[in-house]
């Protein structure tokens, strides 16, 4: 069995051991023992603090194998996107020209950057170990951040988006890059997301950007190929996150063109489909008629699992078996919130 729980300090090693394996530019966990240990306090810090708004809180989930203890995955949502300046990204645009005088009419693709990010919770730091032979557990890893948005809501905003890394080369160059930022930056892509250490809100980009839309077909035809384009270690958190609801045409990111996913949280299943249920012992032959579900406990001790159960559409209480209690830390009569996966 799979649970997801908040990060804690003794899973730094494992951390460190997954950040090791991780492709520079694509994945944005810390690289450094000092940097994940700063994170993961930042991470522990925001879970006891008393929030009334969302603001600088970042909260680091883990995806622990119950059986071995062994720390398999990552996810994270930091609560307000630019809490400390402003988040930016290039919005997709349309540019009407018409000319009277000879009859033209048409629309131009541009990429305008924009701040409209800003103070939106972003979902971020997704990453497992074993990606390609991923099941169950990396829709649980994914979920169970936004279960736990459901359970404590005034630590979020009500719009969540997802930027995904773009496409790149094997010597991890970004042809999007290229074609655009490389110009007013004067550096690699790889030494670019050094400088900024993954952020879209620092001032450099304001000053360095352009100001003005960038009209889409002016751009070299590789990188307006890669524009909305996906990393291939993206495939899975992009099909994972487009089931849930978010929706990929509106932005892409001011690096390397990946595709930023969004939406309002009423559009997404962990909100709309959860459901409160009372926790009882799953019956000694609890049939056929089984239903999986993410369970996830209350945000003071959270703690989310996959259970496959009797169906909850119709009744107040939810059945677990003995293992699944155990691996969320509760009992009969504890009250859980379920939707199905």
């Amino acid at each position: 069995m799979y649970v997801v729980r908040p990060v804690e300090l003794t899973d730094v090693g494992a951390l460190e051991s997954l950040a090791a394996v991780m492709t520079p530019g694509v994945h944005t966990l810390p690289r450094t023992r000092d940097t994940i240990a700063a994170f993961v306090e930042r991470s522990m810090a925001s879970f006891a603090a008393q929030v009334d708004i969302p603001s600088e809180e970042s909260y680091l989930f883990v995806l622990e194998d119950t059986a071995s203890g062994e720390v398999l995955g990552t996810a994270a949502v930091h609560a307000s996107a630019g809490s400390n300046g402003t988040y930016f990204a290039f919005r997709n645009d349309v540019i009407q020209q018409v000319s009277r005088d000879l009859n033209i009419c048409h629309s131009v693709h541009a990429l305008t950057l924009c701040s409209e990010l800003t103070a939106c919770s972003q979902l971020a730091g997704f990453h497992l170990r074993e990606h390609e032979r991923a099941g169950i557990e990396a829709a649980l890893l994914s979920r169970a951040r936004l279960l736990y948005a459901v359970l404590a809501p005034h630590r979020f905003g009500d719009r969540f988006f997802v930027p995904l890394a773009g496409v790149t080369d094997s010597e991890g160059q970004s042809p999007f890059w290229n074609a655009l930022g490389r110009k007013f930056f004067k550096m690699d892509f790889l030494d670019a997301e050094r400088v900024i250490g993954g952020a879209r809100n620092r001032t450099m980009i304001v000053e360095l950007m352009p100001h003005y839309p960038v009209y889409v077909p002016l751009l070299p035809g590789d990188a307006q190929a890669a524009m909305g384009q996906i990393h291939p270690s993206g495939q899975l958190a992009f099909d994972l996150l487009t089931a849930e609801g978010f929706e990929a045409d509106e932005y892409v990111d001011i690096f390397d063109g990946g595709p930023i996913l969004a939406a309002h949280k009423l559009s997404l299943r962990s909100f709309c489909g959860s459901q409160q249920r009372r926790v009882e012992d799953a019956p000694a032959t609890p049939g056929d008629n089984l239903v999986t579900y993410a369970v996830a406990t209350n945000a003071e001790r959270f703690r989310a699992i996959t259970v496959a159960c009797p169906p909850v559409d119709t009744s107040d209480v939810v059945f677990l078996p003995r293992e699944a209690q155990e691996a969320l830390g509760v009992r009969a009569g504890d009250s859980v919130i379920c939707v199905r996966i």
